[in-house]
């Protein structure tokens, strides 16, 4: 009933196997991949026909997380998987961007790619296999597909680069000073086509061997895939690159002299608005088979190239007149906004971001609910990118796979300089508002985001700045390096290479390639040029902040921390919550308490923290013996007085211990309410409290020495 197709190989520490040929066979190409005991189901169809007029490649990802995976039961009301979480969202980003520029050019058939974790180990992280998984499924459907794509994550501890570290070395990295990377990098066997990393301030060249590591440690998956392949592929499907050299020579002849005209215009909104005309009068020149050919934007769109990376190829200035290194113009500001409790306007060139942070306490923490266990987040960065940052008109709905992905690469940047955890106890929002955008918005947050938090006073580490780079690489292997691209450039261009750091290294790296050559030439004169380009815009931002301020904005909530014993956790809570409730209400203050004894104390008002804290510390100090406090009397008696001197601690002050004279009754000279000042003096027998008043001022709480007394 099945032909079962398996292949496998020893991979690093674990067992990487493929097969087919079992499950989902009505699918053009469905392989299961496993490592160690995570598996991964990926299927592939694609439509036989393209659509209509479609004058794209609609390829789709999706990557699925299933909790029967992990042995777990998802939460929520309805108790089954609903929405994409921003794993599922990252990770499927992260299959699309290697694959895509692999199937054959003018190929516009949908696609469609669907991963599905099927077990997890808790060891192996189930995207580096899910990608596996993807590339043999395009390679055994008969889709016509370049590939196949190997794939590696790479660890970098105690000086040495570390081979698909386990999920709990990755998790986390902020808090294990001895991992420094966290970098995915997937290829073809000749040349890496993606890479996306989060990274501790690691020199280009340690940052280039982890890539030169991963594609190299990827090469026996290639061949694995092949070998697979040799017995379970279907035949390739019947497909030939349409030909529309006819269709671009009449366009070319008809748009070239004013689209060449447009390009020269340096501001984004005048040129956008030309080359549409340029389009238009071409299309006056165009019978109605040509108006009508599905080719015609593949056609301008080739035109467009030419002309922009000819230009830049042949020596000639980019569209703005800019050389190939230098950085737009730069005004970076803070504390723009009054009620904020941190805030900058990044404006680079045409591009511009308006940063926030918010701090704070630990009930803001993000609880992230995942397959290898829940989390908890005290950094999170959220990047928007609203239809008129680019002049156009558009629905507005919740947060898409770009804003996602581009928030969490800026995240990767910036956590790395974060102080830890027990030295600043805030929860840091950071809100990326893109207000312009013309290339690199992700890299405006980085910078933005950066000098809000110091704006903020977040003791950062030190500043982050980012920059995107572009390539032109022509089939002669003439190339040019771009500094601090435009949206046109990567548009047309062959390279997406953004780098964000500090002076001291690199905090994230991302790569996207959309042609099969990049050699480690490039990307090493990528990576140089990257970091001249990033020291710059240091500089820059440093004109407007240059370390973390002192003071926190007087709408900041304030946060103390004190640690008490474990054993003394509940008798601060109370039963029922109600000790704890009434520390909140009396106080004002907003308190935290973990399982470890750590207490975060929290409010705008130092006084509330004061006044909590001195609660708290009531309930979990033990009294000093020979150390006056002030107390209240609660009960009077024959033989003396009962006073509340330490929280809810009551001792009594013998009729003999009150005044100087001899009193026959404690009413002589005390009330009930009264707020008197009291000497403990120890403990008896039976551990009961002994207090003293005739010892101590009663005015100024100061002791009376013998002499005094007598």
């Amino acid at each position: 009933m099945f032909n079962v197709i398996r292949k496998s190989i020893q991979w690093g520490n674990e067992t990487l196997t493929l097969e087919t040929g079992k499950i989902a066979r009505q699918a053009d190409g469905s392989v299961v991949a496993t490592l160690g005991e995570t598996s991964v189901m990926a299927n592939v169809t694609f439509a036989k026909e393209p659509k209509p007029g479609q004058d794209f490649f609609p390829l789709t990802v999706h990557y699925q997380e299933k909790y029967y995976a992990a042995g777990k039961i998802p939460g929520g009301f309805f108790k089954r998987e609903a929405r994409p979480s921003e794993k599922e969202t990252l990770t499927a980003r992260l299959i699309d961007r290697p694959i895509r520029p692999l199937f054959v050019p003018g190929f516009k058939h949908e696609v469609l790619v669907m991963c599905t974790v099927l077990s997890h180990d808790l060891v192996n992280d189930p995207d580096m296999v899910a990608m596996i998984a993807t590339s043999a499924a395009l390679t055994i459907s008969g889709v016509p597909f370049m590939g196949p794509i190997g794939a590696a994550r790479v660890g970098f501890a105690h000086g040495a680069y570390v081979l698909n570290p386990e999920v709990q070395d990755m998790d986390k990295l902020r808090g294990n000073p001895e991992q420094r990377l966290d970098l995915v990098v997937a290829g073809t066997k000749d040349a890496v086509m993606m890479v996306e990393s989060e990274a501790y301030e690691l020199s280009e060249e340690e940052m280039l061997g982890a890539v030169k590591f991963g594609h190299d440690a990827m090469q026996p998956v290639i061949d694995l895939i092949i070998d697979f392949a040799e017995d379970s592929a279907k035949e390739p499907f019947d497909f030939q690159a349409p030909d529309y050299s006819a269709l671009y020579a009449k366009v070319k002849a008809a748009a070239e002299t004013q689209m060449r005209a447009a390009f020269a215009i340096k501001d984004k909104q005048e040129r956008t608005t030309a080359i549409d005309a340029a389009r238009t009068a071409a299309k006056a020149a165009l019978s109605e088979e040509e108006l009508a050919n599905a080719n015609l934007g593949s056609a301008f769109k080739k035109l467009e190239s030419s002309i922009l990376r000819g230009d830049i190829i042949n020596g000639g200035a980019r569209i703005d007149g800019r050389d190939n290194k230098t950085v737009r113009p730069i005004v970076a500001e803070v504390g723009i906004l009054p009620r904020t409790h941190g805030s900058a306007l990044f404006t680079r060139g045409e591009t511009q971001g308006l940063v926030v942070t918010t701090l704070g306490t630990g009930d803001d923490e993000q609880i992230i609910d995942a397959l290898h266990g829940n989390s908890r987040s005290n950094f999170l960065l959220h990047y928007n990118f609203p239809p008129y940052s680019v002049g156009e008109v558009g629905r507005v709905s919740g947060p898409g796979r770009r804003e996602i992905g581009h928030g969490k690469l800026a995240w990767r940047a910036l956590q790395a300089v974060l102080p830890a955890a027990t030295d600043f106890p805030y929860t840091v929002r950071v809100v990326s508002e893109i207000t312009e955008s013309n290339g690199s918005s992700s890299m405006a947050s980085v910078c933005g985001g950066s000098l809000s938090m110091m704006d903020a006073g977040v003791p950062l580490k030190a500043p982050v700045a980012g920059v995107a780079m572009g390539l032109i690489l022509e089939d002669d292997g003439r190339y040019a390096v771009l500094t601090d691209i435009l949206g046109d450039e990567d548009h047309l261009g062959d390279m997406d290479f953004k780098v964000a750091g500090t002076e001291a290294g690199i905090t994230s790296l991302q790569m996207d390639i959309k042609v099969a050559g990049i050699t480690p030439a490039i990307m090493e004169q990528a990576l140089a040029q990257a970091k001249d380009g990033r020291l710059h815009i240091l500089g820059e931002m440093s004109k407007a902040l240059a370390a973390g301020r002192q003071e926190f904005s007087a709408h900041a909530p304030r946060i103390e921390t004190m640690t008490i014993p474990t054993d003394k956790i509940r008798e601060v809570i109370g039963s029922g919550g109600k000790v704890i409730r009434e520390i909140v209400e009396v106080s004002g203050a907003k308190v935290d308490i973990n399982d470890d004894g750590v207490i975060k104390i929290a409010s705008a008002n130092a006084d509330s923290i004061k006044k909590a804290y001195d609660m708290i510390w009531s309930i979990v100090a033990e009294p000093e013996e020979g150390k006056v406090y002030t107390g209240k009397v609660v009960k009077l008696v024959d033989f003396g007085a009962f006073v509340n001197f330490f929280g809810k601690r009551d001792g009594l002050v013998h009729v003999s211990q009150i005044a100087k004279q001899r009193l026959k009754h404690p009413n002589e000279i005390l009330t009930e309410g009264q707020e008197v000042k009291v000497k403990l003096l120890g403990f008896d027998d039976r551990g009961k409290v002994r207090l003293g008043m005739r010892m101590v001022d009663q005015t100024t709480g100061a002791e009376i020495s013998d002499s005094e007394d007598a």
